[in-house]
């Protein structure tokens, strides 16, 4: 009983400093999402395609998060997008004190958008709030079209799903069809993008998207 009365009283802090982190975006006009998947499922590819994509109609700022290393953080660099990275340590996840300590760092004085690349997992992520506006998944092909199966919270508590890979449809065996149903009987009100960061192929709609639900906000 403790041990879930202390998880309890982590969850409500962390819940805490998400309030505030988003009352910071919100002060400054910043459009946060919050992007999770797997390891590999390229959501740093998805970043940068759709930075590319939105062509300065978001001017985009990042937080990249990962157990260790800056390889991610260096490739949007080079992108010529201002970004903070965050090293968890071991940590399987962000939480709301990382982001709200690296808003004090990252420039974000031209920014509309905040994309917040979680560390890959798919299951310590999503009980984390970070302030964002907007939670998106990135999957891809390769991860095999049983994982709503397996992770349906991951499913159920996105605003969206960004499906990748889908150049590589023709050589692995994923039922397109059957993985949208099923992302779609979780959760009805999720938008699913099929996407190729290699070809191009549907990011221009993601980015669309984007943009539509940042005008609604």
């Amino acid at each position: 009983m403790a041990q879930i009365e202390i998880g309890k009283k982590i969850l409500s802090t962390n819940d805490q400093v998400a309030l505030q982190v988003r009352e910071v975006l919100d002060q400054q006009g910043l459009f946060g999402l919050n992007l999770m998947g797997s390891p590999g499922a390229g959501k740093t590819s998805v970043i940068l395609a759709t930075v590319a994509a939105l062509d300065g109609a978001l001017k985009t700022a990042v937080i990249e998060g990962d157990i260790a290393s800056r390889v991610d953080a260096d490739k949007v660099a080079a992108a010529g997008v201002p970004v903070y990275q965050i090293n968890t340590g071991g940590m399987c996840h962000l939480d709301a004190p990382m982001i709200q300590k690296a808003l004090a760092h990252l420039d974000t004085s031209e920014a509309d958008l905040l994309i917040i690349e979680n560390v890959g997992n798919l299951v310590c992520p999503n009980a984390f709030l970070l302030g964002a506006h907007c939670r998106v998944l990135v999957a891809s092909v390769p991860e095999g079209d049983d994982k709503p199966y397996k992770y349906p919270a991951m499913f159920q508590d996105t605003n969206a799903v960004v499906l990748n890979k889908i150049d590589l449809l023709p050589y692995i065996d994923f039922d397109l069809d059957a993985y949208r149903r099923l992302v779609l009987s979780l959760n009805p009100d999720a938008a699913l993008f099929p996407v190729s960061c290699k070809t191009g192929e549907g990011i221009q709609e993601w980015a669309d998207w984007l943009l539509e639900t940042k005008a609604h906000e």
